[in-house]
């Protein structure tokens, strides 16, 4: 079974090692000169960082699906971060968060005295949705959205309160404004806001406390070399920089019959897409373009920094919080300029790692939420970024700004141009009506033999999501070829 897989990103991969496995005869096209799509890295050359995803989770599941592929676990050195985190307030309260549960009840107690049997109860109730919806959600393809609107799931989600807003949701648990925004800003993970994504997602903040935050030797990128070495060990064929011009599709069959790639046309039994899904669009006839204009995530400005100073005493990821997060994260998803008072993210990977910079020296990475479709002057950005520069310099690392010798910033044009759509840094947002069975699927809805997997297709974005996205397409195809047998 001939099969391509447009995109080399971490979906694309995952999938090809899996199909191989099964015997498709696979061949990868990548429009650029690396592999990985957002899992990538940042470097001038003596420093380099992670470009996009840096906080591993659900270690386990993503363990499990590479064995599945063929990728055996010594293969990973991963690093186990703890404490997971800290928040920095507005306020100048700091909090700590640890995956021990009793460590994590008296930091609680310390910092929010009376809320840790609020946070017993979350954990509690959080630990039934997240396995519910591992088992309802993560493992399962909704052909049709009757499927996702099961008796079983509604009754579930009706029961656990778990369709309110994740904002709202909080609330029944935690009476410190603060307390809840520290388990809102996981929503910022996947490019939502916490006033609009379902609190099904919740199951972030969970998962950080029962499987831990942990740290991928080398960087998370550094995964990519590992499955492009055992993709050409297994034979499949990995061409870089051919970007593919359009999808073949025989009209009366409306089945899938290859590709064309620098105008040649190269014949295929599958198709399978890991581009940004709703940019798909641009290499399909036009009576299967998507009549809908879906949503996309929140964008993001993204500042890599090498340092002359070593900040091995800063944790390995913090988040810096505005005054008013509410009102920051409605500008995110609701506004189009720059937020009057941004939160950051910033990942410290010596803190974890000496090796992840020249000795004595730091490499930093800083990730500020925006509206997607920001296109900020020269003057605008330059102001966003020396803000919160001052800002981190201030709270966590002294005399940053003197140690600076190296900057690239990307910005969510850049991020356009570089196949994401609308500028959204997380796939399309993860709001009611683009989750579970209202979000784009895996196998075409019109079109035989196309599928697509990626952070804008069901499950979702996040590595580990993105892959099991491509293990269920697996499960897919093993299910029908029994189904012909």
């Amino acid at each position: 079974m001939r099969t391509a897989i447009i995109g080399a990103g971490i979906g694309g991969l995952t999938a090809a090692l899996l199909l191989n496995k099964q015997g498709h005869q696979v061949s990868i096209y990548e429009k650029e000169n690396y592999l990985g799509g957002r899992l990538t890295f940042e470097s001038n050359g003596e420093y380099r960082i992670d470009q996009g995803p840096t906080i591993v989770l659900l270690p386990e599941l993503l363990i499990d699906i590479l064995e599945e592929a063929g990728v055996s676990k010594d293969k990973l050195h991963l690093i186990p971060c703890d404490p997971l985190y800290d928040i920095h307030y507005a306020d100048g309260t700091i909090y700590r968060k640890w995956r021990d549960d009793k460590r994590q009840q008296e930091e609680i107690e310390k910092t929010f005295p009376g809320e840790s049997f609020g946070y017993k109860r979350y954990m509690h109730q959080m630990k039934k949705v997240y396995d519910f919806g591992t088992d309802a959600f993560l493992s399962k393809i909704f052909i049709n959205k009757r499927d996702f609107l099961s008796l079983q799931n509604i009754k579930f989600v009706l029961s656990s309160q778990s369709y309110q807003y994740v904002s709202n949701y909080l609330s029944t648990f935690f009476k410190d404004q603060r307390l809840k925004h520290g388990y809102a800003l996981q929503t910022l993970y996947i490019g939502g806001a916490p006033h609009q994504v379902p609190a099904l997602y919740g199951l972030i903040s969970y998962s950080e406390h029962a499987y831990g935050i942990w740290y991928l030797k080398g960087g998370y990128a550094s995964l990519v070399p590992i499955l492009e070495s055992i993709c050409k060990i297994r034979g499949i064929k990995i061409y870089r920089e051919h970007p593919v011009d359009q999808i073949v599709i025989d009209s009366k069959t409306e089945t899938v019959t290859g590709i064309t790639v620098k105008g040649d046309f190269k014949p295929f039994y599958y198709v399978v897409f890991n581009g940004d899904y709703p940019t798909i669009d641009y290499l399909l006839p036009e009576k299967y373009q998507m009549k809908k204009r879906l949503t996309p995530s929140s964008g993001c400005v993204l500042v890599y920094l090498g340092v002359t100073e070593r900040y091995s005493e800063s944790l390995t990821h913090q988040f810096f919080l505005s005054e008013d997060f509410d009102h920051f994260m409605k500008q995110v998803v609701n506004g189009e300029a720059i937020p009057s008072d941004p939160s950051c993210y910033v990942f410290n990977p010596v803190a974890i790692d000496p090796d992840a910079a020249p000795e004595g020296k730091s490499v930093l990475y800083m990730l500020i939420p925006v509206p997607a479709s920001i296109n900020p002057s020269e003057e605008e950005l330059n102001k966003l970024v020396d803000s919160q520069i001052d800002r981190i310099e201030k709270k966590s690392f002294k005399g940053l700004r003197q140690a600076i010798e190296w900057q690239s910033i990307r910005t969510p044009r850049e991020a356009e141009l570089d196949g994401l759509y609308l500028g959204g840094s997380f796939g399309v947002a993860p709001n009611m009506a683009q989750s579970g069975g209202f979000r784009p699927q895996i196998i075409h809805s019109k079109i035989n033999g196309l599928f697509a997997v990626g952070a804008s297709v069901h499950p979702g974005g996040g590595v580990p999501i993105v892959m099991q996205g491509a293990r269920l397409l697996a499960q897919y195809f093993k299910e029908e070829g029994k189904k012909t047998c």
